[in-house]
């Protein structure tokens, strides 16, 4: 929080503060009482990361035992990565308020600065030409080391902080101006989270009482109007203020946002963008101008080479293990009916383009016109063998081709038919929302039972449903997941048939 200041308004005849402002009260605040911007704790980490930093080179250097003796160049070494650390930390944000933000998110930002250190770090040797003085496994012990031992020391001092801020110590006094259902949202996070150190005072709203939405119980009643905030806002009474009232309150949020630069609180606008229904929104920039998307792919960037890297590496490996079981299983198939080994058929792929997708041929029909008839429960369409494969799914592995080649993904929404395409985008909200993704050889709705006949609309729906849960929530370790549930969950052979 830091220390207290005294401060006051300067008399601009008389050359002096006003005597009206009292000094270093903590309790009661009283008013012009000013904390200032910096605080204790981003003192203490910069000297934290300063310290892991030369321990962890210290420490590579003392394990390695023929490392040889550290010198001047060693010395140097180690101060220019404090300093460079330091200083791309410093630009990178990594001493702002980090307070309520994830803590992987913090730690991926650490090793993008490290990664800027060690950027600069071998320039200087390449340019001195001085890279033989130093150690190879040594220095790569301290290369790895470093950022580890930061990212544990960021994880122990959040553990540190949230069970101080459990027993009161570190917090900061948090109002939500609007009784809304998004200020109910950012209220309930609040009480959900005590770590974060944030008191709720309560709400502040202008509106008629029936205009008002209910909040939960549990939650802090209305405390006043919207100059009741304000006030407690310049009295140094509220640290954090939060404005979550509805887009159509532009005129309230401007004069609001007036009022409130008199003060030293720190003021967040919670945008009601869920009155839309986000798709991965962002922030993101035009230039110089800020936008936030709407339906959006999660996949650009980094995460979009993250997912090919695991369809390429896990699909291969499936692959490579399902080759004498699929040779195996087109010879069944070629045996047992009349017909070709595989089914191909229109599906729609990325954005809406439409692909062909591969699977074991399973009935004695092969649709793939205006209109494709479901499988249903004992479907005299489906051959002996074919109930098997689809029973277990193994129909689809032929799909393992297209994974590796890149038309679909290891795990995604499931592709339709063209043709159901056509008819369901027309009756469900959303419904193409799920091509901003490859289609997936599994998914979400999947692994939850939504999978067979869509015989009633809501069984469409629900699978959409998951669809578009899986592109909001989607990450590595959830794909991980979802595979894993693929193979062991009893839901995935529900409805298969």
């Amino acid at each position: 929080m830091g220390t207290a200041v005294e401060m006051g308004p300067v008399d601009s005849q008389r050359g002096r503060t006003s005597s009206s402002f009292t000094g270093i009260i903590p309790m009661p605040r009283q008013r012009g009482f000013i904390r200032p911007l910096h605080n204790k704790t981003g003192l203490v980490q910069r000297l934290l990361d300063a310290t892991w930093i030369v321990l962890a080179h210290v420490l590579a250097f003392a394990v390695y035992d023929h490392a040889g003796t550290w010198d001047a160049h060693h010395t140097v070494a180690t101060g220019g990565a404090v300093l460079v650390f330091l200083f791309l930390a410093e630009a990178g944000g990594l001493y702002r308020m980090w307070r309520g933000v994830p803590l992987h998110k913090e730690l991926v930002r650490v090793w993008a600065v490290w990664g800027g250190v060690l950027t600069a770090l071998l320039l200087a040797a390449f340019f001195t030409k001085e890279s033989a003085t130093f150690s190879r496994v040594a220095t790569l012990g301290w290369f790895l080391g470093a950022p580890a031992s930061i990212s544990l020391g960021r994880g122990l001092l959040r553990l540190a902080l949230q069970e101080a801020r459990k027993r009161g110590r570190n917090m900061r006094r948090a109002a939500v101006i609007g009784m809304t259902e998004m200020g109910e949202r950012v209220a309930a996070h609040l009480a959900e989270t005590p770590w974060l150190g944030m008191e709720m005072v309560g709400f502040f709203d202008d509106r008629t009482p029936e205009r008002l939405h209910k909040p939960d119980d549990d939650l802090p009643d209305l405390m006043g109007t919207f100059d009741d905030a304000v006030r407690m806002a310049r009295e140094g009474e509220l640290d954090i203020v939060y404005i979550a009232l509805p887009m159509r309150a532009e005129p309230r949020v401007q004069k609001l946002l007036r009022d409130l630069a008199d003060s030293t609180a720190s003021v967040y606008v919670v945008p009601d963008f869920f009155v839309f229904d986000l798709l991965h929104g962002r922030w993101s920039a035009l230039d110089d101008i800020p936008v936030v998307s709407v339906f959006e792919t999660p996949f650009y960037g980094v995460d979009g080479w993250v997912k090919r890297l695991e369809d390429i590496v896990l699909g291969t490996i499936f692959l490579t293990i399902a080759a004498v079981p699929m040779a195996i299983i087109a010879l069944l198939v070629k045996l047992t009916s009349k017909g070709p080994v595989f089914f191909k058929q229109r599906r729609y792929g990325l954005d809406g383009e439409i692909i062909h997708v591969l699977k074991f041929r399973s009935m004695t029909v092969a649709e793939d016109g205006a209109k494709v008839k479901q499988a249903k429960k004992n479907d005299s369409r489906i051959t002996p063998v074919g109930a098997i494969l689809r029973r277990l799914s193994l129909d689809e592995l032929p799909q393992l081709f297209h994974v590796v080649t890149g038309s679909m993904s290891l795990v995604g929404p499931r592709p339709h038919a063209v043709a159901h395409n056509e008819a369901y985008r027309k009756r469900i909200h959303g419904y193409m929302l799920r091509h901003k993704v490859k289609p997936g050889l599994t998914g979400w709705a999947q692994v939850n039972g939504w999978r067979g006949e869509t015989d009633t609309l809501e069984k469409m729906e629900k699978r959409v449903e998951h669809d578009l849960e899986y592109i909001r929530r989607w990450g590595l370790w959830f794909d991980l997941k979802i595979i894993l549930l693929t193979v062991f969950s009893p839901k995935v052979h529900r409805n298969a048939y």
